[in-house]
């Protein structure tokens, strides 16, 4: 019997044993669910007048650039010059052949002289025949009257019929030299006018032939960068091939295109008088916006800068990478790229360190003094001293609490 109650003996202590651990075991600390927060960083609003900056990408141009030809066909006797060499006004270019300029100077001066003479001995001939016409009409007068004294001796049977016939001949012949002197001396004005004509043809012929040979020796017409050399000593060129460019130093411009939406507010500031000024990619590189071209496209309008200051380095043809500082603007407030989350929306951290949605309006962008571009915004809910997210969180909501990590909305 005793042997049957031991099993059971040794459960109903088991089960006892069971019952002491598990109202003698301690309680578990409650657990409570917390919300969690997103590190972040942060800055202060700060309101206030900052200066939009617009990159442009531009071409350096020299519309001063002067192309020079050969003024006719000749060889290329000197070129003391080489591409990208800086000369100065006077500076001897390109000469070519002296005497292959000379010879239509020769050929000229020789036509000139020619026709000067004839033009001399057509005014001699002239004089002379006015002279000869008198004489030549006197004569004429002495036949006429040896005409009529023949008729009246023929009349009294006192000469032949032969004596007069050739006393009529004598007053024919004199009448055709008369004839013929009169109408040589009729012709004289024209004659005259067509040597002149000749003359003048031939000394606009010598003139440029002379203008010509001044034009041989080419020199710079003011201070200068070479470019464009096409040849060198030796070389034969033809009238009116370009021998090499020149572009006067200081004379570089800059051109743009920029957007459409910001020609009128650039309009309005040249039209102001306000200095819009643009810096290169650094800032020993200044241009100065003189106006915008006459034509526009869809695209865009091209803005003309001029070089302020010293060149350096830019070439013609060199394409450079400028900031244009727009007009400034009131009550805005820079913020990094990251801060913006879409197009038009940042948020700003309440006093529960919760994110709130905040709809802006985009100026444009400003450069930090470290050179970092940052971007203007505009908010008229938003007030200095605020603080606002400067990192990009992609599950930024509204609502959604964060931790400032750098420390009360100090600028990062």
């Amino acid at each position: 019997m005793l042997k049957r109650l031991i099993p059971l003996i040794i459960l109903a202590i088991g089960i006892a044993g069971f019952m002491a651990l598990r109202f003698t075991r301690p309680e578990p600390a409650p657990v409570e669910a917390q919300e969690r927060s997103w590190p972040v960083e942060a800055l202060n609003v700060s309101l206030g007048e900052h200066v939009p900056v617009l990159p442009l990408f531009g071409e350096v141009v020299a519309p001063e650039m002067v192309n020079l030809v050969a003024p006719i066909a000749a060889r290329v006797a000197v070129r003391p010059v080489s591409d990208g060499q800086r000369v100065s006004q006077g500076a001897l270019l390109v000469a070519l052949d002296e005497d292959e300029l000379l010879s239509p100077l020769r050929q000229a001066e020789a036509e000139v002289a020619d026709l000067e003479a004839q033009r001399e001995n057509e005014q001699i001939r002239h004089e002379n025949n006015r002279r000869v016409l008198t004489q030549e009409r006197e004569i004429l007068a002495s036949a006429n009257r040896q005409l009529e004294r023949s008729r009246s001796l023929a009349g009294r049977n006192l000469t032949s019929q032969a004596d007069v016939d050739a006393a009529r001949d004598a007053v024919a012949r004199a009448q055709l030299n008369v004839s013929a002197r009169e109408s040589t001396i009729a012709e004289f004005p024209s004659r005259l006018a067509s040597l002149e004509a000749r003359l003048a043809r031939a000394k606009v012929i010598e003139e440029n032939a002379r203008r010509d040979l001044e034009r041989g020796r080419i020199h710079a017409p003011f201070d200068g960068r070479v470019t464009r050399v096409q040849v060198a000593p030796g070389d034969e060129v033809a009238a009116q091939v370009s021998l090499l460019s020149l572009y006067p130093v200081g004379g570089l411009e800059v051109r743009a295109r920029i957007p459409q939406r910001f020609q009128a507010e650039l309009e309005s500031a040249l039209e102001a008088g306000t200095p819009l000024i643009a810096v290169g990619d650094t800032d020993a590189q200044r241009f100065v916006l003189e106006r915008l071209a006459g034509e526009s496209d869809p695209i865009g309008i091209e803005a003309i800068f001029s070089v302020q200051g010293q060149e350096h380095g830019l070439r013609p043809g060199a394409m450079v990478t400028v900031q244009l500082r727009r007009p400034a603007v009131a009550n805005a407030l820079a913020v990094p790229y990251g801060a913006l989350h879409g197009a038009d929306l940042i948020y700003r951290i309440n006093d529960d360190n919760r994110l709130e949605r905040q709809r802006v309006e985009r100026l444009g962008e400003t450069r930090r003094q470290d050179g970092e571009r940052w971007l203007l915004v505009r908010a008229d809910a938003l007030e200095s001293g605020e603080r606002v997210m400067s990192t990009h969180l992609p599950n930024a909501v509204q609502g959604l609490r964060v931790e400032v990590s750098n420390g009360e909305g100090q600028n990062p």
